[in-house]
């Protein structure tokens, strides 16, 4: 029995979708629920996995290509038995180089992208399946530090000139070697929305500081009780959610979003909380912030940060939200602009914890200080709602029992 494999059905907001790597060759043998194909879209990267135990039969839309919602990508032999590989299609998924192992398989895509860039697939590192080697192992080499790539010896610039593979390695005075790689659809679509951004809100961004001592020693206090009781670290963005939403109730303005020449307020708080991936930045949602306690966001925000760097959340948990908390503290940022995530009004970034004398009561005193930036549209929240939000939040922070009397 054949049976057509079609991409997953999207939602309103994806249009299409690229197919991203096929994980197994027509005549190879499949088992049910094994991963055949991965669909990379503006937000999610989707897996199609086989329906039953059979075979692939036949593959119609190629790595690279661009697809529709559950548009035909190859067909599918139920109970098929598995044929023997013809030496000439060993030889199209086997890397091409002379320098490369008979026993290293690679997908279409990067062998193609290897071929490019003049690479060995001895020195990549293969993470895909039975130690194939993927069109993303490819682009990681690519991003390797320069000295893991410099064993790979590069062409002359007469064969770059005369060689269509290598056309996209450009060459300078001094053999300076520039690499082409092509944008993916994720950083696509994140470049078009911040420049989207920028160009249709009024922008600006307020500042302060907060003395993040009492949070600190705070989580010294309980951090062991924590983990014996709810299993998962006690972090310092679950205090910054539970601020942030209590904050939000009292400035409604900040949790709103604008619709044309709507403004709409919420009734609820939805934070995204800003994850960084190879692929780009995703913004995953935690709904319904005020009913959540902060072991259920330290275990959210764990898991959303897990299956994002494996390309695993879904295109409904990142759509949404009233809010977004962006943390380049975690990449020793100082200080920073966040740039609005449209619809929403705002969004607040954190920053590295570094010590710096302070002024206490007329005395010099040494603290961990951490600067928050606020980037707001200014159609939607005046300016002084703007600093009373940042400074509800930083009395919240440097006294976190206000957190739980509500004051």
């Amino acid at each position: 029995m054949t049976i057509e494999i079609k991409t997953p059905t999207f939602p309103e907001s994806v249009a299409d979708g690229t197919v991203a790597t096929w994980y197994k060759q027509p005549g190879e043998a499949i088992s049910r629920d094994e991963l055949i194909v991965d669909i990379e879209t503006d937000k999610v990267v989707l897996e199609v996995v086989a329906p039953a135990d059979g075979v692939l039969k036949e593959i119609v839309k190629q790595e690279g290509d661009v697809v529709l919602s559950a548009e035909v990508l190859g067909f599918f032999e139920e109970g098929g038995v598995a044929e023997a590989v013809a030496p000439e299609a060993k030889e199209e998924v086997k890397a091409e180089s002379s320098e490369a192992s008979e026993d290293i398989i690679m997908s279409p895509a990067a062998r193609k992208l290897a071929q490019e860039n003049n690479i060995s697939a001895n020195d990549v590192a293969a993470t895909g399946k039975d130690g194939r080697v993927t069109k993303e192992d490819i682009l990681n080499h690519l991003k390797a530090p320069k000295a893991e790539a410099a064993p790979v010896a590069a062409p002359t610039q007469a064969a770059a000139k005369s060689s269509p593979a290598a056309a996209a390695v450009h060459f300078d005075a001094g053999d300076r070697i520039e690499k082409r790689v092509p944008m993916t659809r994720l950083r696509a679509t994140i470049a078009r929305r911040l420049v989207s951004a920028q160009q249709n809100a009024a922008m600006l961004t307020t500042y302060n500081e907060v003395n993040m001592k009492p949070i600190m020693e705070m989580r010294k206090k309980y951090q062991d009780r924590f983990v014996k009781a709810h299993g998962v670290k006690l972090g310092f963005m679950s205090f910054f959610v539970k601020a942030a939403t209590e904050a939000l109730k009292k400035f409604p303005a900040v949790n709103a979003s604008i619709d044309g020449n709507d403004m709409i307020y919420h009734g609820y708080q939805d934070v995204g909380v800003a994850v960084s991936t190879e692929r780009g930045l995703v913004v995953p949602i935690l709904r319904d912030t005020d009913s959540m306690g902060l072991a259920e966001i330290e275990n959210s925000i764990g898991d959303f940060g897990v299956r994002a760097r494996d390309g695993k959340l879904g295109i409904d948990e990142m759509q949404g939200g009233t809010f977004t908390i962006s943390n380049g503290g975690t990449f020793g940022s100082l200080l920073s602009t966040p740039i609005l995530n449209p619809p929403q009004t705002a969004i607040m970034g954190m920053h590295k914890i570094q010590d710096r004398p302070m002024a206490v009561d007329g005395e010099v005193v040494i603290l961990p200080m951490m600067y928050l930036a606020l980037s707001y549209d200014h159609r939607m929240i005046d300016g002084k709602e703007a600093v009373q939000f940042l400074v509800a939040i930083k009395d919240m922070l440097e006294d976190p029992a206000r957190l739980l009397l509500d004051i």
